[in-house]
């Protein structure tokens, strides 16, 4: 058997039934070309004993894998997509392939990306540009590195067709993706299922979301599990988000279609990373507004999660779900605390109100400053521990003035949260890895014009060193 004794397949969605999802297949590709293979992702759900040749025929012609007892599954759900309610939406060029268990027992996804049309495709073909694979991988990568909660990029495959698109030059080479994350139950899935007034589906899939992510909530009933649901959902976003602000990192479309009911990142579109602190940073060159800006991420998670609870209003109860709510923007204020207090590699202090004054005179001097977002945190990393190193630095300039001083006379109340970090190479480094746009164009330009990835494997090896420094 080609893959391991720690492989656990366990097909669960599928019997939530064929209001849920549609049977697809695959799309032929005139080629497959294995280009990435997150092999540590893979040794997680017992499938790194697969040859090259395997992984293709499982993940580029999506032949199924052993004791799979599904076909592949187009989800079905609505969204707001930019506020605007949206009844046409569903994997519109992907589908659920199969589910498994990882080691640890926890049901894990596997989902595509540019596998083919469905009947939720429209007028689209169903495909993914190797452009939009590459950055994925990228995004996973570095958000994983950082401690962000995020779906992982377990496989890209070059499929040799010639796609065209309004928003790159073409025609572009294309790319089947499999993502491998915890679930792909969107806060859209359960809103398809109200407004099609069909309060026995949503109970159905509050109960499938209880049984299978989490099982704690199995003893309340009734409204009480639809309430326990969404604060479970809410304290998971919470933590994601705070975990992007901390990382720079930028969504760019927070539609209602594209959050899970697990609190992971994924369906990444024209995602960036901050250059510098910008509350108004934007990442979507069609996000006019700003809607979906840096420092408006934390409210789309909220006005996202009122429309859960909305959707959840058929079967539960107004007020508590109401409660459940509120337990969010608490739960987000701790948790970005928390995710930028990591960030610097520091321990909480030990008066609560000196962590916010801190923090809020950090991102003061950084946005007044224009210091590098990712540049600071590599200096500052350790706090006083890295003073010497950082006023030695290429940033060195930045490091002074009264906004500098209001934030840096703050630091003696915190300690280090591993001294011994600091050794490592990583942090050695005069800057450091970072993700911002300039650098993405710059790794696909190479493949584009050269089929040169040496650019794209470097940068994955550097986020590797993040990682394992900040382990």
């Amino acid at each position: 058997m080609p893959v391991s004794t720690a492989y656990q397949p366990d097909p669960r969605f599928a019997a939530l039934g064929p209001e849920f999802a549609d049977p697809v297949a695959a799309a032929d590709f005139p080629k497959q070309r294995l280009v990435w293979r997150d092999q540590r992702a893979a040794e997680s759900v017992g499938l790194e004993t697969l040859s090259d040749e395997e992984w293709v025929a499982h993940f580029g012609r999506f032949e199924t894998l052993p004791d799979m007892a599904q076909p592949p599954l187009a989800m079905r759900y609505h969204g707001h997509q930019f506020r605007t309610y949206n009844p046409q939406l569903g994997d519109g060029r992907g589908f659920l392939f199969g589910q498994l268990r990882d080691r640890a027992g926890r049901l894990l996804d596997l989902g595509t990306k540019g596998s083919g049309q469905t009947p939720w495709s429209r007028q689209g073909d169903g495909r993914l540009t190797l452009k939009g694979g590459v950055r994925e991988v990228l995004a996973a990568q570095m958000l994983e590195a950082q401690g962000v909660t995020t779906s992982k990029a377990l496989s890209l495959i070059e499929t040799g067709e010639s796609l065209i698109r309004s928003d790159e030059p073409s025609p572009t080479r294309s790319a089947v993706l499999v993502r491998l994350q915890h679930s792909h139950v969107r806060f859209g899935t359960f809103q398809r299922h109200a407004f099609l007034e069909a309060p026995e589906r949503l109970t159905a899939l509050v109960d499938h979301c209880v049984a299978v992510y989490y099982p704690h909530l199995q003893e309340l009933e009734g409204p009480e599990r639809a309430a326990g649901l969404v604060r479970e959902v809410a304290l998971a976003t919470a933590d994601m988000v705070a975990g992007w602000m901390a990382a720079g990192f930028v969504h760019g479309v927070l539609n209602t279609d594209n959050m899970n009911v697990t609190g992971e990142s994924f369906d990444y579109g024209p995602w960036r990373f901050l250059p510098v602190a910008d509350g108004n940073f934007t990442a979507a060159y069609f996000d006019q507004t700003g809607l979906y800006a840096y420092g408006r991420q934390p409210e789309a998670g909220l006005w996202n999660l009122k429309q859960l609870a909305g959707a959840l209003t058929p079967i539960g109860d107004l007020d508590g779900l109401t409660e459940a709510v509120r337990a969010y923007p608490p739960a987000f204020a701790h948790a970005q605390q928390a995710a930028l207090l990591r960030r610097l590699g520091l321990l909480f202090a030990s008066q609560a109100e000196d962590n916010r004054t801190m923090l809020d005179a950090m991102f003061a001097f950084m946005a007044r400053s224009g210091v590098s977002w990712d540049g600071f945190f590599h200096d500052w990393f350790g706090g006083l521990a890295s003073e010497a190193r950082a006023q030695a630095g290429p940033r060195a300039a930045f490091y002074q003035g009264e906004d500098f001083m209001a934030w840096f006379n703050w630091l003696d109340r915190f300690q280090p949260e591993r001294p011994d970090r600091l050794k490592h190479a990583y942090f050695q480094a005069t800057e450091p890895v970072s993700l911002v746009i300039e650098e993405v164009e710059a790794v696909w330009a190479k493949i584009a014009e050269n089929d040169d990835w040496s650019g794209f494997h470097q940068k994955l090896a550097d986020i590797t060193r993040l990682r394992e420094a900040l382990a």
